[in-house]
């Protein structure tokens, strides 16, 4: 996985959209105002996505590739390894997952502003 591929996927979703609000080097993919992903750009070596609690617990014990999340709630996002120790296609499902999550806590205006 890589950076670009990464960043395309997930401005691929619905309503997507990026930006660096902390510092010039993390970048956030946001759905409405509300961050379903943040990674570093100059060290593409994790991403940060939100995830089911019960999911994530599990995930942590099945991939020593996904930790709780960095600088995050802990018990609500999973910090994800992209270099090789956890599978692309399950990052990718995780990045849904996420923004699936983010979307549904979002008011039914905003939902239906991003999903007409």
């Amino acid at each position: 996985m890589n950076l670009s591929y990464f960043r395309d996927y997930c401005l691929s979703k619905v309503g997507a959209s990026e930006d660096t609000p902390f510092d010039s080097d993390t970048l956030c993919f946001r759905v409405g105002a509300r961050i379903f992903s943040i990674c570093t750009i100059s060290n593409f070596d994790f991403v940060n996505l939100k995830c089911d609690p019960e999911r994530a617990a599990e995930l942590r014990e099945q991939f020593p590739g996904i930790t709780s999340g960095y600088h995050m709630n802990k018990k609500t996002w999973n910090s994800v390894s992209v270099i090789g120790n956890v599978p692309d296609k399950l990052i990718l499902e995780l990045v849904d997952h996420s923004y699936d999550l983010i979307l549904a806590s979002l008011s039914k205006k905003v939902q239906a502003e991003i999903r007409p």
